[in-house]
């Protein structure tokens, strides 16, 4: 193989990854929305967690409490797959 075959070659690689837009690009308005949507969701689940773990401990008599708020930060944490996986 010459070498104007490899250049040619390698001019038309260039091309074709021209026509398909950069690999890094700056995120969307959308993306970056969803992002930020997905950071105060985790948060929050973060601290519904923190919630849950101190009602067991410090107040054992109030058992429905602990899984209301337990199973609210893990529906949170849900919603916040969801927004990475499927958006």
């Amino acid at each position: 193989m010459k070498q104007d075959e490899i250049d040619q070659i390698i001019a038309e690689a260039l091309e074709k990854e021209k026509g398909k837009g950069s690999r890094w690009h700056r995120p969307s308005k959308r993306n970056e929305r969803i992002r930020q949507v997905r950071n105060v969701l985790n948060i929050l689940f973060m601290i519904g967690f923190v919630a849950a773990i101190l009602i067991y401990f410090l107040l054992p008599e109030q058992r429905p409490l602990f899984f209301c708020v337990g199973f609210g930060a893990v529906a949170l944490k849900v919603v916040e797959f969801i927004l990475r996986f499927m958006l």
